[in-house]
């Protein structure tokens, strides 16, 4: 990793706070108590006591520490997320110069206030990060392996960051943004940013129950998560890559399903995962979620036969219509979809999209598609018009 690698820091924050924040910089808890200095919080009373109690090598307490993120889409924002409306957080972009401040600064390997994590001085800590960077700047991370705890990597600043090292605010409600924008010093870029909020980035209603996203669909609300697979029981690449790495028992359910024949071309599969995706993804070091999510299940919809091949729109289409006769009596209640039989896959989302659309319209439940990530999409072909009529704008 070079230096130039780390070209933010980042601290959450409730956007009440981001006034004062721009004004006298980025306080730790202890100064903002010395001073006075009022404040809203985003976390409960046991993340923040875990933190009071945590003492750094020189002594102190994280209390005393300003922390920044080198990651701030992590499980601790995931967390935040979930218990927060999203017009109420924020994220602040510090200058990688605070890393030079005077005093007892440090880089943590994860999370500062889990057991398991070690504080570096900044030299040993540039290491440190070079060897995790990949797993710090990850779109995903699970318990087992450290990662979870490793994306959380810290950077702890005593006191006080000054506000002149702070260069950009990101949120994730336009309104919000246009509003602070409007306050902020010309410096400081105020920037529409979904994704790092866990946000879908493009939502587009088509009819009465379909949206098209861009975004990670992995992190969808659905109650269940469709992945695309091969009737072979490999998971190599894209999305069954992804779910075989996060969640392993859907890769053994998945091989269990391809050996005993219950999944075919035309008949997906439904994996009820009992475990709260939640729960697996949120930071719990401050203790369990007030109100975690339910179980998450996985459709296993096989758009390949043999892994090297391409898809074939019929076995799309075969499916789809196994999951309208069925996903009532399967007490499916929410899907999320990829663009079925795209990018790996080799279909045209010109072709797919509308075989999508007209099949998942209007029967019951919400459906949300997340479009092709590989490739740019026509706008002609996101249209209601197009996807459910077959018309194109002249």
């Amino acid at each position: 990793m070079t230096k130039a690698a780390i070209k933010s820091l980042y601290y959450i924050t409730h956007v009440d706070n981001i006034p004062s924040i721009i004004e006298k910089g980025i306080l730790s808890h202890g100064e903002m108590e010395t001073q006075k200095i009022p404040y809203t919080p985003i976390y409960d009373e046991q993340i923040v006591g875990n933190r009071q109690k945590k003492a750094t090598p020189a002594g102190d307490t994280l209390w005393n520490y300003a922390n920044l993120f080198f990651q701030p889409r992590n499980p601790m924002m995931y967390r935040v997320m979930r218990e927060k409306k999203n017009s109420d957080i924020g994220v602040i972009g510090i200058d990688p110069a605070v890393m030079n401040q005077s005093g007892n600064v440090y880089i943590t390997d994860g999370n500062a206030a889990s057991g398991a994590t070690e504080f570096y001085s900044v030299m040993e800590g540039r290491k440190v990060l070079d060897q995790q960077w990949k797993c710090i700047t990850a779109e995903y991370w699970r318990e087992s392996d450290g990662s979870k705890r490793k994306i959380m990597a810290e950077c702890l600043v005593p006191e006080k960051i000054p506000p002149e090292l702070i260069h950009s605010v990101f949120l994730c409600d336009m309104q919000v943004r246009n509003t602070l924008h409007a306050k902020c010093p010309k410096r400081i870029s105020v920037v529409y940013e979904p994704g790092i909020f866990f946000r879908t980035e493009y939502a587009h209603r088509i009819g009465k129950n379909i949206s098209l996203v861009r975004g990670d669909m992995f992190f969808s609300q659905m109650q269940t998560l469709t992945v695309s697979v091969n009737l072979q029981g490999i998971m190599g690449k894209g999305l069954a890559s992804r779910a075989k790495y996060q969640f392993p028992d859907v890769y053994v359910a998945y091989q269990d399903m391809c050996r005993g024949k219950h999944i075919t071309a035309a008949k997906p599969c439904l994996y009820k995962r009992e475990a709260s995706l939640d729960e697996e993804l949120a930071d719990m070091t401050g203790g369990p979620m007030k109100t975690p999510n339910a179980a998450k299940w996985f459709l296993l919809f096989a758009t390949k036969r043999r892994w090297q091949e391409n898809s074939r729109s019929e076995d799309i289409q075969a499916g789809l219509e196994w999951f309208q006769r069925h996903f009532a009596q399967e007490k499916i209640q929410s899907v999320a979809f990829p663009a079925l039989g795209c990018g790996l896959g080799g279909l045209p989302w010109s072709e797919v999209g509308p075989l999508m659309c007209r099949m998942l319209h209007d029967i019951g439940i919400t459906v949300a598609i997340y479009l092709p990530q590989e490739s740019k999409t026509n706008p002609e072909h996101l249209t209601e018009d197009y996807l459910l009529h077959g018309k194109v704008k002249q």
